[in-house]
Formats: C-alpha cells, sequence, structure tokens
C-alpha cells in the first residue's frame, strides 16, 4: 500500500534500521468513491495535522464549534473574528492548528486581494506570537473578478464570509515532548489591513491588530520507555509487546542495522554536544 500511494522513503538504505522502509509522513482524505480530495504532507515527522484539519478538508468548510480561544473586531460594519480550530483551541508540540481569520462582509461590499491599482489597498492578513510558535503563510479562500467597466479593470474580490487559514505549530522550545511545560499559555497577534468597496465607492483603509492567549498542552504518549517520565500525558496502552515484534523483524532483516544505527545515533550526540559547548 505504502508503495501504491508513492511515499516510500527511499532516501533511507540498510543502515537506517528501523527506519528503512517507512513512508513520509502524512494523511490523504478520499470522497466515497475512494478519489483523493486532499492531502498533508510535511517536511518533518515532528509535524501532524490536527483530525479538525483533515474533517475540514473532507466537508469541504470550517465547522465552528464555539469552545475555540477567539477574539473580535471593534467594527460593527464588517466584523472580524480570529479563533483557533483544532485540539480544543490547545497548543501542542508539532500539531498543527488552524489559525481562522474570519470576515463577514455585507452584502454589498467585498474586500480585494492582490493585485490591485495604485490608490487601493488589498487585503493581507500575518500573525506572530510567543517564541516557539512557527506561523506557515496564510491561505485564502478562491476569489472571483470583477470587472470596473468604466475603467476596464479586472480585479480579484471576495465577498459574504470570508475565512483565510494560517497553519501553526509549537516547536520543542515552547512545547517539547521530553520534558514538562515550562509555562501554561502562549499569545498570538494577528495584524489585519483591508479595504471594503461597493460597486461605486470605497471605505477607508483599515489596519487591525487582533490578540488572543492560547492555553498550551503536552502530547499523548505511549508507555513505552524511551516516552515515559518526561512530563508527557501517558496512555494506559502499553507498545512494548509491538516494539519487541519491531526490533526482531528488522533484526532478522538486517542484523548489523540496529549497531549501526546506536553508532550513528551516538556520533550524532556528541556532534551536538560539542556544538553546543563552541557555542
Amino acid at each position: 500500500m505504502i508503495r501504491r500511494y508513492g511515499i516510500l522513503n527511499d532516501q533511507i538504505g540498510r543502515d537506517g534500521a528501523f527506519l528503512e522502509g517507512i513512508p513520509y509522513p502524512g494523511a490523504y482524505v478520499t470522497d466515497e468513491a475512494g478519489v483523493v480530495t486532499a492531502k498533508f504532507f510535511h517536511d518533518t515527522y515532528k509535524k501532524r495535522d490536527s483530525p479538525e484539519n483533515l474533517l475540514d478538508a473532507a466537508a469541504g468548510t470550517i465547522e465552528i464549534n464555539g469552545d475555540e480561544p477567539n477574539v473580535h473586531n471593534s467594527d460593527p460594519e464588517i466584523p472580524i473574528s480570529v479563533f483557533v480550530r483544532g485540539g480544543r483551541g490547545t497548543i501542542r508540540q508539532g500539531i498543527i492548528r488552524h489559525l481562522i481569520v474570519r470576515f463577514k462582509l455585507p452584502d454589498d461590499l467585498h474586500i480585494y486581494g492582490e493585485p490591485v491599482p495604485i490608490g487601493m489597498v488589498p487585503t493581507t492578513v500575518s500573525a506572530s506570537g510567543s517564541a516557539g510558535l512557527v506561523f506557515e503563510d496564510p491561505i485564502f479562500p478562491p476569489s472571483v473578478e470583477l470587472v470596473l467597466k468604466n475603467a476596464n479593470i479586472g480585479l480579484r474580490v471576495w465577498s459574504g464570509q470570508v475565512d483565510v487559514v494560517i497553519p501553526f505549530y509549537a516547536v520543542g522550545s515552547l512545547a517539547s515532548e521530553t520534558r514538562p511545560l515550562d509555562r501554561d499559555t502562549a499569545d498570538i497577534n494577528v495584524v489585519l489591513r483591508y479595504q471594503a468597496c461597493d460597486d461605486s465607492i470605497c471605505l477607508s483603509p483599515q489596519t487591525d491588530t487582533l490578540s488572543l492567549r492560547v492555553k498550551l498542552d503536552v502530547v499523548d504518549v505511549p508507555t513505552l520507555g524511551i516516552h515515559t517520565d518526561h512530563g508527557q500525558r501517558e496512555g494506559k496502552f502499553s507498545s512494548a509487546r509491538h516494539m519487541r515484534r519491531l526490533i526482531l523483524r528488522k533484526f532478522l532483516k538486517n542484523p548489523l542495522g540496529l549497531p549501526r544505527l546506536v553508532l550513528k545515533t551516538l556520533k550524532l550526540e556528541r556532534a551536538a554536544k560539542r556544538r553546543a559547548h563552541e557555542a
């Protein structure tokens, strides 16, 4: 199955021991007919998508439960809300959450995407936050073309409810899988720049900064020696039996693979300590 999906990690050879033959980490979303409609792959196994991200991709819409951390602007004419989708609004190491910026535009107004003529302001969204939070580029929904007949100009616009998605996650310096949490919360700031117009006039350009505080959480780990006693949420399921089966299977296939992996790991650890000492 791994080969049929084309996700076999062929960059790791026999010296990889346990890592040989594993797939690139990721997820596919299919429809009822088995046709792939979305896929989620990342450059490291340390990053995983929230289940809610997969459900939203399957449904084709973003479902809000109402218990997500959120903040709203103070403009009654163009309501804007920012909320965290996934994990009941908590942040864990490597688990990708979605920061949703939702515009609710009145029926007669729209906002612009790039490019725009000189004098008009395109919609931009940027996010920042506590050290250890990584924000990816914002994902805008598909826009539609609006042609200004008098000026013979075509513009890309959004109207109605507009959801801009910013994927983000925490790295080990903020929430690590190998130690208890150093703090309980993290801060997120979102800066919005936009200009709303109707078919004849434009409102003044707006710049809003919305901030919210989100809870940090530990990750769930099985009761396996290498994972326990690190301050994480330890499950009641033991993976020791499965680990023994894996070790036996890999040893029978490649008897020298495990010693080579151990030596390679020790060399990497020594090199890391040397770099840290030199720094």
